[in-house]
Protein backbone atom coordinates (compact mmCIF):
# COMPACT_ATOMS: atom_id res chain seq x y z
CA UNK A 1 0.00 0.00 0.00
CA UNK A 2 3.02 2.24 -0.04
CA UNK A 3 2.53 2.13 -3.47
CA UNK A 4 -0.72 4.39 -3.19
CA UNK A 5 1.10 6.83 -1.25
CA UNK A 6 3.91 7.13 -3.79
CA UNK A 7 1.85 8.42 -6.45
CA UNK A 8 0.20 11.08 -4.56
CA UNK A 9 2.48 13.94 -5.58
CA UNK A 10 2.32 16.55 -3.52
CA UNK A 11 4.00 19.05 -5.99
CA UNK A 12 1.51 18.27 -8.76
CA UNK A 13 -0.95 19.45 -6.01
CA UNK A 14 0.97 22.65 -5.29
CA UNK A 15 0.98 23.55 -8.93
CA UNK A 16 -2.88 23.27 -9.58
CA UNK A 17 -3.55 25.89 -7.41
CA UNK A 18 -0.87 28.18 -9.04
CA UNK A 19 -3.10 27.85 -12.32
CA UNK A 20 -6.31 27.56 -10.97
CA UNK A 21 -6.76 31.23 -9.05
CA UNK A 22 -4.74 33.42 -11.68
CA UNK A 23 -7.89 35.55 -11.26
CA UNK A 24 -7.26 35.55 -7.60
CA UNK A 25 -3.82 36.55 -8.27
CA UNK A 26 -4.69 39.95 -9.64
CA UNK A 27 -7.65 40.31 -7.46
CA UNK A 28 -5.11 40.10 -4.80
CA UNK A 29 -2.74 42.72 -6.22
CA UNK A 30 -5.41 45.00 -6.98
CA UNK A 31 -6.54 45.36 -3.55
CA UNK A 32 -2.87 46.04 -3.25
CA UNK A 33 -3.07 49.74 -2.66
CA UNK A 34 1.24 50.25 -2.82
CA UNK A 35 0.51 47.90 -6.05
CA UNK A 36 -2.34 49.71 -7.83
CA UNK A 37 -0.33 52.71 -7.16
CA UNK A 38 2.82 52.05 -8.63
CA UNK A 39 0.90 50.18 -11.69
CA UNK A 40 -0.55 53.58 -12.23
CA UNK A 41 2.43 55.41 -12.33
CA UNK A 42 4.30 53.04 -14.68
CA UNK A 43 1.09 53.15 -16.66
CA UNK A 44 0.73 56.84 -17.37
CA UNK A 45 4.61 56.66 -18.15
CA UNK A 46 3.92 54.24 -20.63
CA UNK A 47 1.11 55.58 -22.06
CA UNK A 48 3.62 58.43 -22.17
CA UNK A 49 6.43 57.02 -23.93
CA UNK A 50 3.54 55.16 -26.30
CA UNK A 51 1.81 58.24 -27.78
CA UNK A 52 4.59 60.78 -26.90
CA UNK A 53 4.65 61.91 -30.68
CA UNK A 54 1.02 62.94 -30.64
CA UNK A 55 1.33 65.23 -26.95
CA UNK A 56 4.54 66.95 -27.54
CA UNK A 57 3.71 70.47 -28.29
CA UNK A 58 6.74 71.21 -29.74
CA UNK A 59 8.91 69.84 -31.74
CA UNK A 60 11.50 68.30 -29.08
CA UNK A 61 14.98 69.38 -31.48
CA UNK A 62 13.86 72.58 -32.41
CA UNK A 63 15.96 75.15 -31.19
CA UNK A 64 15.49 79.03 -30.23
CA UNK A 65 18.08 80.31 -28.45
CA UNK A 66 16.11 83.61 -28.37
CA UNK A 67 13.60 81.67 -25.97
CA UNK A 68 16.16 80.22 -23.87
CA UNK A 69 15.63 79.12 -20.22
CA UNK A 70 12.06 80.84 -20.69
CA UNK A 71 9.76 80.22 -17.58
CA UNK A 72 6.70 77.98 -17.62
CA UNK A 73 3.97 79.00 -19.72
CA UNK A 74 0.91 77.96 -21.87
CA UNK A 75 2.76 77.69 -24.96
CA UNK A 76 5.76 76.00 -22.79
CA UNK A 77 4.11 74.28 -19.46
CA UNK A 78 7.37 73.13 -18.16
CA UNK A 79 9.67 76.25 -19.89
CA UNK A 80 12.60 75.77 -22.25
CA UNK A 81 16.16 74.65 -21.95
CA UNK A 82 19.29 76.16 -22.58
CA UNK A 83 18.77 76.13 -26.11
CA UNK A 84 14.88 77.14 -26.41
CA UNK A 85 13.57 73.57 -26.79
CA UNK A 86 10.54 72.93 -24.99
CA UNK A 87 11.31 70.60 -21.85
CA UNK A 88 8.07 69.15 -22.27
CA UNK A 89 8.33 67.79 -25.88
CA UNK A 90 11.75 66.55 -24.67
CA UNK A 91 10.90 64.62 -21.38
CA UNK A 92 7.80 62.89 -23.28
CA UNK A 93 10.39 61.99 -26.65
CA UNK A 94 12.90 60.87 -23.61
CA UNK A 95 10.31 58.76 -22.06
CA UNK A 96 10.01 56.79 -25.19
CA UNK A 97 14.11 55.88 -25.26
CA UNK A 98 14.38 55.63 -22.18
CA UNK A 99 11.67 53.56 -20.82
CA UNK A 100 11.62 51.56 -24.06
CA UNK A 101 15.77 50.72 -23.90
CA UNK A 102 14.68 49.71 -20.02
CA UNK A 103 12.05 47.33 -21.05
CA UNK A 104 13.99 45.33 -23.68
CA UNK A 105 16.60 45.49 -21.77
CA UNK A 106 14.85 43.65 -18.95
CA UNK A 107 13.63 41.26 -21.63
CA UNK A 108 16.70 40.51 -22.94
CA UNK A 109 18.56 39.94 -19.24
CA UNK A 110 15.47 37.65 -18.26
CA UNK A 111 15.48 35.61 -21.44
CA UNK A 112 18.95 34.63 -21.05
CA UNK A 113 19.34 34.58 -17.54
CA UNK A 114 16.30 31.99 -17.62
CA UNK A 115 17.80 29.81 -20.96
CA UNK A 116 21.43 29.65 -18.85
CA UNK A 117 19.89 28.75 -15.87
CA UNK A 118 17.52 26.62 -16.87
CA UNK A 119 20.78 24.42 -18.83
CA UNK A 120 22.78 24.63 -16.15
CA UNK A 121 20.84 23.35 -13.54
CA UNK A 122 18.71 20.63 -15.38
CA UNK A 123 21.78 19.14 -17.59
CA UNK A 124 24.54 19.71 -14.93
CA UNK A 125 27.96 17.85 -15.86
CA UNK A 126 30.23 20.08 -17.80
CA UNK A 127 27.28 22.47 -18.41
CA UNK A 128 26.68 23.13 -15.30
CA UNK A 129 30.32 23.80 -14.56
CA UNK A 130 30.89 26.22 -17.56
CA UNK A 131 28.08 28.25 -16.96
CA UNK A 132 28.35 28.61 -12.94
CA UNK A 133 31.91 29.77 -14.31
CA UNK A 134 30.82 32.39 -16.04
CA UNK A 135 28.46 33.43 -13.69
CA UNK A 136 31.16 33.28 -11.19
CA UNK A 137 33.14 35.66 -12.81
CA UNK A 138 30.58 38.09 -14.03
CA UNK A 139 29.32 38.73 -10.28
CA UNK A 140 32.87 39.23 -8.81
CA UNK A 141 32.39 42.45 -10.73
CA UNK A 142 30.63 45.28 -10.06
CA UNK A 143 27.91 45.27 -12.48
CA UNK A 144 28.08 48.79 -13.68
CA UNK A 145 31.17 49.06 -13.60
CA UNK A 146 31.51 45.97 -15.98
CA UNK A 147 28.49 47.46 -17.92
CA UNK A 148 30.76 50.87 -18.20
CA UNK A 149 33.17 49.01 -19.55
CA UNK A 150 31.64 46.88 -22.12
CA UNK A 151 29.96 50.32 -23.56
CA UNK A 152 33.26 51.92 -23.45
CA UNK A 153 34.80 48.78 -26.03
CA UNK A 154 31.27 49.04 -28.15
CA UNK A 155 31.13 52.52 -28.11
CA UNK A 156 28.92 55.24 -27.39
CA UNK A 157 25.03 54.63 -28.34
CA UNK A 158 21.76 53.52 -27.06
CA UNK A 159 21.89 50.38 -28.53
CA UNK A 160 25.48 49.27 -27.23
CA UNK A 161 24.17 50.76 -23.69
CA UNK A 162 21.24 48.23 -24.14
CA UNK A 163 23.88 45.20 -25.15
CA UNK A 164 26.33 45.98 -22.14
CA UNK A 165 23.45 45.90 -19.35
CA UNK A 166 22.10 42.65 -20.92
CA UNK A 167 25.65 40.74 -21.33
CA UNK A 168 26.41 41.83 -17.53
CA UNK A 169 22.81 41.64 -15.78
CA UNK A 170 21.76 37.95 -16.96
CA UNK A 171 24.12 36.60 -14.13
CA UNK A 172 21.93 37.09 -11.69
CA UNK A 173 19.01 35.78 -12.69
CA UNK A 174 20.40 32.62 -13.99
CA UNK A 175 21.89 31.92 -10.92
CA UNK A 176 18.45 32.02 -9.22
CA UNK A 177 16.91 29.80 -12.04
CA UNK A 178 19.57 27.63 -11.73
CA UNK A 179 19.15 26.73 -7.69
CA UNK A 180 15.25 26.49 -8.86
CA UNK A 181 15.35 24.12 -10.95
CA UNK A 182 18.22 22.13 -9.30
CA UNK A 183 15.18 21.98 -6.69
CA UNK A 184 12.56 21.01 -8.74
CA UNK A 185 14.24 18.38 -11.13
CA UNK A 186 14.66 15.97 -8.48
CA UNK A 187 11.17 16.28 -7.13
CA UNK A 188 8.47 13.10 -7.73
CA UNK A 189 6.49 14.34 -10.35
CA UNK A 190 9.55 15.04 -12.55
CA UNK A 191 11.25 11.73 -12.04
CA UNK A 192 7.44 10.34 -12.50
CA UNK A 193 7.00 12.25 -15.76
CA UNK A 194 10.44 11.16 -16.80
CA UNK A 195 9.78 7.52 -16.12
CA UNK A 196 7.26 7.58 -18.81
CA UNK A 197 9.59 8.61 -21.50
CA UNK A 198 8.39 12.17 -21.44
CA UNK A 199 11.00 14.44 -23.40
CA UNK A 200 13.67 16.53 -21.77
CA UNK A 201 11.92 19.97 -23.64
CA UNK A 202 8.82 18.69 -22.48
CA UNK A 203 9.78 18.25 -18.90
CA UNK A 204 11.32 22.26 -19.06
CA UNK A 205 8.37 23.32 -21.31
CA UNK A 206 5.44 21.98 -19.40
CA UNK A 207 6.34 20.92 -15.60
CA UNK A 208 9.41 23.11 -14.60
CA UNK A 209 9.61 26.29 -16.32
CA UNK A 210 5.87 26.60 -14.93
CA UNK A 211 6.89 26.44 -11.58
CA UNK A 212 9.70 28.67 -11.22
CA UNK A 213 8.34 31.47 -13.26
CA UNK A 214 7.11 33.56 -10.72
CA UNK A 215 9.85 34.24 -8.53
CA UNK A 216 11.42 35.77 -11.82
CA UNK A 217 8.32 37.88 -12.93
CA UNK A 218 9.02 38.99 -9.42
CA UNK A 219 12.98 39.83 -9.72
CA UNK A 220 11.91 41.13 -13.56
CA UNK A 221 9.99 43.62 -12.33
CA UNK A 222 11.93 44.89 -8.93
CA UNK A 223 15.24 45.02 -11.25
CA UNK A 224 13.48 47.40 -14.15
CA UNK A 225 13.91 50.50 -11.62
CA UNK A 226 17.44 49.39 -11.55
CA UNK A 227 17.91 48.79 -14.97
CA UNK A 228 16.28 52.44 -15.69
CA UNK A 229 18.65 54.20 -13.53
CA UNK A 230 21.33 52.03 -15.17
CA UNK A 231 20.84 53.06 -18.23
CA UNK A 232 20.74 56.49 -17.27
CA UNK A 233 23.48 56.87 -15.47
CA UNK A 234 25.44 55.45 -18.74
CA UNK A 235 24.16 57.83 -20.62
CA UNK A 236 24.43 60.64 -18.26
CA UNK A 237 28.19 60.49 -18.60
CA UNK A 238 27.90 61.09 -22.23
CA UNK A 239 28.02 56.61 -23.56
CA UNK A 240 24.06 57.01 -24.70
CA UNK A 241 22.38 59.46 -27.21
CA UNK A 242 24.39 61.66 -29.18
CA UNK A 243 22.70 65.42 -29.22
CA UNK A 244 20.22 67.07 -29.66
CA UNK A 245 18.80 63.35 -29.26
CA UNK A 246 16.47 63.79 -26.21
CA UNK A 247 17.00 61.28 -23.22
CA UNK A 248 16.69 61.15 -19.87
CA UNK A 249 19.98 60.71 -18.69
CA UNK A 250 20.95 62.53 -21.25
CA UNK A 251 18.98 65.45 -20.53
CA UNK A 252 20.24 65.59 -16.88
CA UNK A 253 23.81 65.70 -17.97
CA UNK A 254 23.24 68.14 -20.34
CA UNK A 255 21.47 70.56 -17.33
CA UNK A 256 24.23 70.28 -15.13
CA UNK A 257 26.26 72.83 -16.65
CA UNK A 258 23.13 75.26 -16.17
CA UNK A 259 22.35 74.22 -12.31
CA UNK A 260 22.73 77.68 -11.07
CA UNK A 261 20.83 79.31 -14.06
CA UNK A 262 17.59 76.74 -14.31
CA UNK A 263 17.18 73.63 -11.69
CA UNK A 264 14.28 72.90 -13.59
CA UNK A 265 16.39 71.84 -16.23
CA UNK A 266 17.47 68.56 -13.92
CA UNK A 267 14.78 68.74 -11.48
CA UNK A 268 11.91 67.09 -14.42
CA UNK A 269 14.43 64.62 -15.90
CA UNK A 270 15.35 63.80 -12.23
CA UNK A 271 11.73 63.37 -10.94
CA UNK A 272 10.62 61.66 -14.28
CA UNK A 273 13.72 58.97 -13.42
CA UNK A 274 12.18 58.83 -9.90
CA UNK A 275 8.87 58.12 -10.46
CA UNK A 276 9.17 55.61 -12.81
CA UNK A 277 11.84 53.78 -10.85
CA UNK A 278 9.32 53.85 -7.93
CA UNK A 279 6.54 53.09 -9.61
CA UNK A 280 8.48 49.95 -10.95
CA UNK A 281 9.67 48.99 -7.21
CA UNK A 282 5.62 49.14 -5.58
CA UNK A 283 4.45 46.76 -8.74
CA UNK A 284 7.92 44.29 -7.82
CA UNK A 285 6.88 44.63 -4.46
CA UNK A 286 3.10 43.58 -4.72
CA UNK A 287 3.57 40.78 -6.82
CA UNK A 288 6.04 39.82 -4.68
CA UNK A 289 3.86 39.28 -1.59
CA UNK A 290 1.52 37.83 -4.18
CA UNK A 291 3.24 35.47 -5.65
CA UNK A 292 5.42 34.00 -2.34
CA UNK A 293 4.69 30.77 -2.01
CA UNK A 294 4.68 31.25 1.89
CA UNK A 295 2.56 34.04 1.80
CA UNK A 296 0.12 32.29 -0.59
CA UNK A 297 -0.17 29.76 1.30
CA UNK A 298 -1.69 31.14 4.47
CA UNK A 299 -4.05 33.10 2.52
CA UNK A 300 -5.84 30.10 0.58
CA UNK A 301 -5.77 27.52 2.66
CA UNK A 302 -8.98 27.40 4.57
Amino acid sequence: MRVGTVVEPVDIDDSIPIARTRSSILCQLFRDRTAVMGAVIVTVFGLAAIIGPVLEPHDPNNADVLSSFASPSASSPLGTDELGRDELSRLLYGARLSIGTTVLATIGIALLGLAMGTLAGYFGGMVDAAISWIIDILLAFPTFLLALAVTGILGSSLRNIMVAVISVWWAGYARIVRGAILAEREKPYVQAVRAIGTTDWAILRRHLLPNIVAPIVVLTTLDMGAILLGISALSFLGLGVSPPTAEWGAMLSEARTYLSQDANLMLFPGVAIFLTVLGFNLVGDGLRDVLDPRLRDRQWRP
